[in-house]
């Protein structure tokens, strides 16, 4: 399963919850077997880096709305082979990650 798709399924059930509001627009969501189901769309969260690159801050003293685990990249040496130099490459791996998740009333725009 994609971030998207894990961030996606954690928005909807903050809904239902009552944790997070709806945007007031619809989405369809494909289910396993097929069929399309209209919901309502819940608010964005995202994490604290990625408001950051959206140009927003946290605001002092805010908790996290939500935290789960989403997919993270790593990058390592592989181990060294004197016989195939040319594989002595740095090697991608990917793991799950506990990540925390706020809500656009819990950020402000960064001042310039």
């Amino acid at each position: 399963m994609t971030n998207n798709m894990i961030i996606l399924m954690e928005r909807v059930r903050l809904m239902k919850e009552g944790k997070i509001g709806n945007t007031g627009r619809y989405i369809e969501v494909e289910r396993k077997d097929g069929t399309v189901e209209k919901l309502m769309e819940p608010v964005e969260i995202h994490t604290y880096a990625h408001w950051k690159a959206l140009g927003y801050q946290v605001k002092r003293g805010e908790k996290a709305v939500a935290s789960f685990t989403i997919w993270k990249s790593g990058k390592g040496k592989s181990e060294p082979n004197p016989e195939a130099p040319e594989e002595n490459l740095e090697k991608t791996s990917m793991f799950m990650k506990l990540s925390s998740f706020f809500t656009p009333d819990q950020v402000e725009a960064i001042r310039a």
